[in-house]
């Protein structure tokens, strides 16, 4: 039997895991969440490596992987990388994550910006926050 896939559809697919995967690595997570905060301008390596408490190749590394997969961007100025999230892919993320939603009904009031400081009380992980 042969099957046949929607080009466009499996690559969205695909795309997607790739980015919820480096996403579920408590460090990128933690690097991706920085740099959501950053603003468009975003935050230089050497500050997300002080944050992030990693010396600067597995600081590298990860940011490689974020940057692979498209959710950061860097740039340089001088002799320093600048590095922001790449926030149209983190809403055609989320958009691919709610599409058709309940039905297309209104159901996700947390997903509308918030601008709180709480954090969730789940389980306890160690943000870049707490490792400064």
């Amino acid at each position: 039997m042969l099957l046949c896939f929607d080009n466009t559809g499996n690559m969205e697919t695909i795309e997607a895991s790739d980015r919820l995967a480096a996403l579920g690595h408590e460090t990128r997570l933690a690097i991706f969440r920085l740099l959501v905060q950053a603003g468009p301008d975003g935050i230089s390596a050497g500050i997300i490596g002080e944050k992030a408490n990693l010396p600067g190749a597995t600081l590298s590394f990860h940011l490689a992987h974020l940057s692979r997969v498209g959710l950061i961007k860097g740039r340089q100025e001088s002799r320093f990388i600048y590095y922001s999230a790449d926030y149209n892919a983190m809403d055609d993320l989320l958009a691919y994550l709610t599409h058709n939603c309940c039905r297309g009904n209104a159901c996700l009031p947390k997903s509308s910006v918030s601008k709180t400081t709480t954090k969730p009380q789940k389980r306890k992980s160690l943000s870049l926050e707490e490792k400064s």
